[in-house]
């Protein structure tokens, strides 16, 4: 007895076609706005001296968390410098710093309203439940139709694989305010508005932050991933090292993806904590 096939690929190959050619302006419309910031903010990077750079983020490091924080920083950026993928790393940074703040603009009021509607919680659960488990490499193909190849792709594959945390943490944190604190605000004749802003998004805030941290990790490792469909920047040193068969060069790739991560972590981290303390 044979069972007749869903036609899925077809079908979604068909919404993909009518989505591309009905808001083919739209689309347009925000990859000139995204390569235009990216441009933007690579340039300013670019401008500055590598040393002045380098000591810009040891002295940022040093305020937000510690001297030993500025030392191991400097000597990971000035080992990224020595190696000669110091462009390749600002390129990569652009893109996370990029993909990250769209993210979080566009997972905060998501998560604060899924926090305050229970009907809102029950419906986006299973879908960021989705998002979570989808192979990396899937979100890479319906980017390719929308903004084609290039760093724009990379930013729409990075922020809608790094939403989920941003979102999943906002809620978390907002719904884990004690109801005490919640019916004192009440007691005292707090509006919806106030309670949100005065009481439960100051006590979720280190909540709100590890979402965050969160979310500029898997921006890093898609932005990494996504030299695959064009993105600048030390994923492209990856693939062009696998491309010709260079271990020695894919390493030092390798490595400085791993320093850019432990600092941007390691800044995040700090922030969550200095928010924490009174």
């Amino acid at each position: 007895m044979e069972i007749t096939r869903i036609p899925l690929g077809s079908w979604i190959e068909s919404g993909l076609t009518w989505l591309t050619s009905e808001y083919s302006a739209v689309t347009r419309g925000i990859s000139r706005i995204t390569q235009t910031g990216i441009n933007s903010l690579n340039d300013s990077l670019m401008w500055l001296p590598e040393w002045a750079l380098l000591a810009i983020i040891a002295l940022l490091c040093w305020k937000l968390a510690s001297m030993r924080l500025a030392i191991g920083a400097t000597a990971g950026l000035a080992l990224i410098w020595n190696l000669g993928l110091w462009n390749p790393m600002i390129e990569t940074l652009t893109l996370v710093v990029i993909a990250t703040l769209v993210a979080v603009v566009i997972a905060l009021p998501v998560g604060i309203a899924a926090a305050l509607s229970e009907r809102l919680y029950r419906l986006i659960m299973p879908v960021l439940d989705f998002m979570q488990t989808m192979p990396a490499f899937v979100y890479l193909i319906p980017a390719i139709p929308f903004f084609g190849i290039g760093s724009v792709s990379a930013i729409f594959a990075t922020v809608i694989f790094s939403m989920p945390p941003a979102i999943r943490f906002t809620t978390l944190g907002i719904r884990q305010v004690p109801t005490e604190l919640i019916e004192a605000a009440d007691a005292y004749g707090a509006t919806r508005g106030q309670k949100l802003f005065k009481v439960q998004l100051p006590l979720s805030l280190p909540t709100v932050m590890a979402g965050i941290n969160q979310t500029i990790m898997l921006a890093l490792s898609m932005v990494v991933i996504a030299a695959m469909i064009g993105a600048d920047g030390l994923g492209s040193e990856v693939w062009r090292a696998i491309q010709r068969l260079r271990p020695g060069d894919g390493f030092e790739a390798g490595i400085a993806v791993v320093i850019l991560a432990m600092l941007l972590d390691r800044l995040t981290q700090s922030l969550r904590k200095s928010r924490r303390s009174p």
